[in-house]
């Protein structure tokens, strides 16, 4: 990136960073949009620069990570069946998160614990899901040769969304015994399933 796109990303980490500390801390419906830009030191004009409202700053993690689902997911070599591909963009996905930076596997914490307390968010975050669904099964149709419409296709993506779910809603709040529980979940799956199915 050049300076100019280093700075704009520097301030929406920024922004993202007093969003998640002052919802967490005083509450999200009480904090405004003025009190965020406040702890950055720049005007509320330029908030909407770079997001449209509380809620999406707050929900702007998991946006990221389902964009970095989908890219991974359409990286995945051609010869790995549809559920393969899914789970190995995922594990890619979550080791990128373990093993990078301290600060991103914080954010992303903290973005759990805060949307696992707020309804709103909540709720805005299962409409994210759908939307991404969609996504991922526009590419499972893609590697399967079918219509995203397809009834098998439509199966391959809710069986690995409901595995997601299990891990991440219910999962613990770190991200090594995160990894395990993926892992731990996706053996079920194998264990239950014909091998095949997803194809």
């Amino acid at each position: 990136m050049g300076l100019r796109e280093r700075k704009k990303q520097k301030t929406r980490i920024a922004l993202i960073d007093a969003a998640l500390d002052l919802f967490l801390t005083q509450g999200y419906d009480i904090t405004t949009i003025d009190q965020v830009a406040a702890v950055v030191d720049v005007s509320p004009r330029t908030f909407f620069r770079y997001f449209s409202s509380k809620e999406e700053v707050a929900l702007s993690l998991p946006q990221d990570g389902q964009e970095i689902l989908l890219a991974e997911l359409a990286a995945r070599p051609a010869d790995e069946s549809p559920h393969q591909a899914l789970s190995n963009a995922m594990r890619v996905m979550l080791d990128t998160l373990r093993e990078g930076d301290a600060a991103e596997a914080r954010r992303f914490l903290q973005a759990r614990q805060l949307i696992g307390s707020t309804p709103t968010l909540l709720a805005g975050q299962m409409c994210l899901m759908a939307t991404s669904e969609r996504r991922l099964a526009e590419e499972v149709a893609r590697r399967r040769g079918t219509d995203p419409d397809d009834l098998h296709t439509q199966f391959v993506v809710s069986v690995f969304t409901a595995l997601g779910r299990i891990c991440f809603e219910h999962g613990p709040d770190d991200l090594s015994l995160l990894a395990e529980r993926l892992e731990q979940t996706l053996a079920i799956a194998e264990r239950c399933l014909r091998p095949g199915w997803d194809r």
